[in-house]
């Protein structure tokens, strides 16, 4: 029974921390976005196809989030990096899978991230949590795509 415990324990930080992409010792999130960002620019998902990975990530970085912090006994430890990878996620929806949407998402993400204007900000001091982890990035995500959306009507032909 112990041994089942500790591997789950251990399974939920893998995905937490993105196979420990969170513990890298400078900018953690930076480099859970990036990680986003390659598989995103590789695999180049379709709609439903990146709908179902953001829907699963969300769900399964919610209850590992919640649990790393837990065993980490840190509240929003900065190894948790799954957030990173659902708010660049979100940033990319419905976008051109295209590399200059992929790249300009990942900074629009990243300022959005760290410098949290009030939106984003409330929202992370109002849900705690797993949730709340995941949250602020998902919101993050939406400013990101909206602006990116909002360039792509402006500079169609």
């Amino acid at each position: 029974m112990m041994k089942e415990e500790h591997l789950k324990q251990f399974i939920l930080k893998n995905i937490a921390t993105l196979c420990f992409v969170g513990y890298i010792p400078i900018a953690p999130g930076t480099f859970g976005s990036l990680v986003a960002m390659l598989i995103f620019a590789s695999l180049k998902p379709g709609n439903t196809a990146a709908i179902s990975l953001l829907l699963f990530t969300v769900l399964i970085g919610t209850f590992s989030a919640q649990q790393a912090e837990k065993l980490m006994n840190e509240k929003d430890s900065r190894h948790i990096v799954i957030d990173e990878f659902a708010g660049y996620a979100v940033s990319v929806l419905f976008l051109p899978p295209v590399t200059s949407y992929y790249i300009t998402a990942f900074l629009l993400f990243r300022f959005f991230d760290i410098l949290k204007p009030p939106p984003i900000r409330n929202v992370e001091r109002i849900l705690s949590g797993g949730i709340g982890i995941m949250a602020d990035d998902v919101m993050a995500g939406v400013f990101t795509n909206a602006l990116l959306q909002i360039w792509k009507i402006l500079t169609q032909n």
